[in-house]
């Protein structure tokens, strides 16, 4: 089963690298890293990660992953991420979202009507796109499996693969991987986090949230306008 990464510059390189160590070892599962260029991609802390395909060169998949991270925002406005995301989700058979890869899917219009996770600091932008955004880490939607923030993607890749596979072959990765997580302090959610560290993720992610939401609007504005001229056409 062909798996296509989506990757792109400024991508949270853990929204890709978790998932991809677990869809990776799922039997008959071959996983293609898909950029605009064959050189190395530069992840947002500096990670370089070298593409397997490039857009013009990626067949149609089985299963289509967007990865997230402050490149998304980039990506949100760029015609040829959003259109290849849009054709290679039309022949996909699954379609998985990581944390703000989300934002992606909603501009490429394959949200509208559906419920999504996203990262919390960027959740409540989903309904720009026409779509219910849910807390909960991991949401399934018909063949659209979305997640929250970061970590959350391996939650979902195990989900993934229990749906695509079944439930052995999920907890037999779970195990190889020894996957059980047990964090070291209470607060890994805005629901369990103390005020004073919300307060303090908030502050820092503040500049990003300025460039994001107006990223959003703009693509969300797109999406509408190519949506008339689709109808007005027919």
């Amino acid at each position: 089963m062909l798996v296509n990464f989506v990757l792109f510059e400024g991508i949270t390189q853990l929204d890709l690298t978790g998932p991809y160590e677990v869809l990776g070892r799922a039997p008959g599962f071959h996983c293609e890293l898909v950029a605009k260029q064959s050189s190395p991609v530069r992840s947002d802390r500096g990670l370089l990660l070298v593409p397997t395909r490039t857009i013009s060169e990626a067949a149609p998949c089985e299963l289509l992953v967007v990865p997230g991270g402050p490149g998304i925002d980039a990506a949100l406005g760029d015609p040829q991420w959003v259109d290849f995301v849009r054709s290679q989700a039309a022949q996909a058979r699954w379609v998985f979202g990581i944390c703000t890869g989300s934002l992606l899917l909603g501009a490429a219009g394959l949200l509208k009507g559906r419920k999504a996770s996203c990262h919390w600091l960027a959740r409540d932008l989903l309904a720009h796109f026409g779509a219910t955004p849910v807390n909960d880490r991991t949401t399934v939607d018909g063949k659209y499996f979305t997640s929250g923030g970061v970590t959350a993607g391996i939650d979902m890749a195990l989900r993934v693969v229990a749906s695509v596979l079944d439930q052995e072959a999920a907890e037999q990765i779970q195990l190889q991987l020894e996957y059980a997580p047990e964090p070291p302090f209470v607060g890994g959610t805005p629901f369990t986090a103390r005020p004073e560290i919300i307060d303090r993720c908030t502050r820092a992610g503040a500049e990003r949230r300025t460039i994001r939401e107006a990223a959003v609007r703009e693509a969300a504005s797109r999406l509408a306008s190519d949506g008339s001229t689709r109808e007005s056409s027919r």
